[in-house]
């Protein structure tokens, strides 16, 4: 499966984790959940934010 960032459109994705992806482009953290992306921004303090809301369902489907 070749993945590319829902946010920025960018192939440069490192893999962090089983279903667990880090754009290196915009910093920003995808995770495989079911057939959904869930998109998160890494804070300065390590915490993570949801940015599930600003992509459409449709956008955030495993193709």
């Amino acid at each position: 499966m070749l993945m590319q960032c829902p946010n920025c459109q960018s192939k440069d994705l490192g893999k962090i984790g089983s279903q667990q992806f880090y754009c290196w482009s915009c910093y920003i953290e995808i995770a495989i959940v079911g057939t959904a992306l869930t998109v998160h921004q890494v804070e300065v303090d390590g915490s993570l934010s949801s940015l599930d809301d600003l992509f459409s369902d449709e956008e955030r489907q495993v193709q």
